[in-house]
This record gives C-alpha cells, structure tokens and sequence, in this order.
C-alpha cells in the first residue's frame, strides 16, 4: 500500500458521485420495478411479477424488443465492417490528407442527432426527398420508397442512418489500433512472400482484436439502449414497426405508467449485462487463441 503511487481514497470521491447518481437510482429502479408506481396515485404498493407478465404478454413489446435486437447486430455488423475497411483505407493506402479524410469521415459522429434526424427525414421524403429526387431523376423510379413510412423498411433506413453517423467514431479507435500495430510483423511477412489477405488475418485482425472487443461493446451497449434516432426519425412508427426498447419506456413513462416503464428498464439492463458480460468473455477467449 505504502508504495503505490497515489492512495486508493483519491477514488473516494468519484465513488461516491458514482454511487449517489448511479447506483443508488438504479437499485432504486429494480425495487420500484415491482411496483404499481405511477401518477393517478400517491401510494406505492408491491405487486411482484406483475409488469413483467405485462411486458411478456403485450405483443407489441415482444416486437419493440425483436426490433432492439435486429437494429443491435445490424448496427454491430455494418458499423465495425465499414469502419473497419475505411481505418484499412486510410492506414495503408490514402496516405496524402490523411487527416483530411479521417476529420470529414469523423464528422458526423459530432453532429447532434436531432440535427441528424431533421435532415434526413428531409432527405428521405417520399416526394420531395433528395434520395427519390435522385433516383426518379436517372430513370430508377422503381427504387425509389417511402422509406421512413413503409413498415416494412423503415427499421432498415434508421438503421442506415444510425451507421452513416456512427462509422466514423468507431474508424477512429479502429485507426489508433492499427497504428499501433509494429511495422516489423508486416516486413517479415513480405519478405516470407505472403499476400496481403494473409497479412490481414494473420496479423492485423488478431493483434486488433482488443481494440474490437472495445468497438463491439460501445456499439452494443449503445445500440441496446437507442432512443433519439427512432424516435427524431419515425417516433417509432410507422404502428410498431420501429419501436424499441427504450421508445416503449419513455411512452410508458409519458402515460404515468411509471412501475411498468421502470419493469421495461431492469428487464433491459439485466440483458445488456448478460451480453455484455458474454461478448467480452468471447472475444478475451479468441484473443487468447490468437
């Protein structure tokens, strides 16, 4: 103890901002979970399982859930993908203006999301949308949709505007990875004559698989809990067709039904516990095959 640098009561003060503002409530949320908490009454009565066997038996929570969990692993897959391939771009092949690229593919991560949702709602009109301006323009009218208002593709273009702002955010922690890379494990590969798709699975992947594990776990514990972008784009319409998780607790709390809405919340942070957990305990696991 005499020997460490700084003494452990240097953290006592961020532990207990953390414990005031973070803990507390949400053991708070667990307990009033159980609850029929809401506005029409002063009282607080216990009333068990019961929101949950709401939240399990109400179809359209099912849905909101089954639509958290495919915006989740679309999102997942397509940000680290493309992101991936442009930290590729800009590492290996456009050297000249690297920062000028990296700062304008960066840049919207930094835009505020309602000035994102604003935007493109105007660029995904179905009449007088740029996008079927466009397409309409060069003779593609049967490409053009409604994009934000048919149910059946309207979670696909939130979840193309959500990778569009969030690609650039996870390139730059992908690029710093791969700049840490040594340059020598690439020399000695060449001089052993392999390709550059040898050079990628065999040394750049599995030494960037700790910055991947980070990447993945940002992006899913976000895309668990994402509220601003359905809700800026469709308010989670059209019907339910984009409804989740998190719209379903904030219209819940809108109505007063604050015991269901707080059920909704525990029920998602355990699964977001579970995952996260399971996710980093898998990639750790390939990290260590590697």
């Amino acid at each position: 103890m005499k020997n460490r640098i700084y003494p452990f009561y240097f953290s006592l003060g961020a532990v207990a901002l953390y414990t005031l503002f973070i803990v507390i409530p949400g053991l708070m949320g667990i307990y009033l979970s159980f609850t029929d908490w809401n506005r029409y009454s002063s009282e607080i009565h216990f009333v068990g399982l019961k929101n949950f066997e709401l939240i399990f038996a109400q179809k359209n929570y099912w849905n909101s859930i089954l639509n958290t969990i495919i915006f989740t692993v679309a999102t997942i897959i397509s940000k680290t993908v493309i992101a991936l391939l442009l930290a590729l771009l800009l590492s290996k092949g456009l050297k000249r203006f690297f920062n000028f690229h990296r700062v304008m593919i960066y840049l919207p991560a930094i835009l505020p999301m309602i000035v994102v949702g604003i935007v493109f709602r105007s660029i995904l009109h179905p009449t007088t949308g740029i996008l079927n301006v466009f397409l309409k323009g060069i003779g593609m009218d049967v490409l053009a949709q409604h994009w934000l208002t048919n149910p059946h593709i309207a979670l696909y273009s939130v979840i193309a505007v959500d990778t569009w702002k969030g690609i650039g955010y996870i390139m730059v922690i992908l690029l710093a990875g791969l700049q840490v890379i040594p340059t020598e494990y690439y020399e000695a590969a060449q001089l052993d004559g392999a390709s550059p798709w040898h050079e990628f699975w065999q040394i750049t992947l599995p030494l960037l698989m700790p910055t991947l594990t980070v990447t993945t776990v940002l992006n899913l514990l976000y895309a668990l809990k994402v509220f601003d972008i359905v809700w800026v784009l469709t308010n989670g319409g059209p019907g339910y067709a984009t409804e989740t998780v998190y719209t379903v607790v904030f219209k819940e709390f809108s109505k007063g039904r604050y015991g269901v809405s707080t059920a909704f919340s525990s029920l998602l942070f355990v699964i977001m516990s579970i995952c996260g957990y399971w996710l980093i305990k898998a990639m750790q696991r390939n990290e260590s095959e590697t």
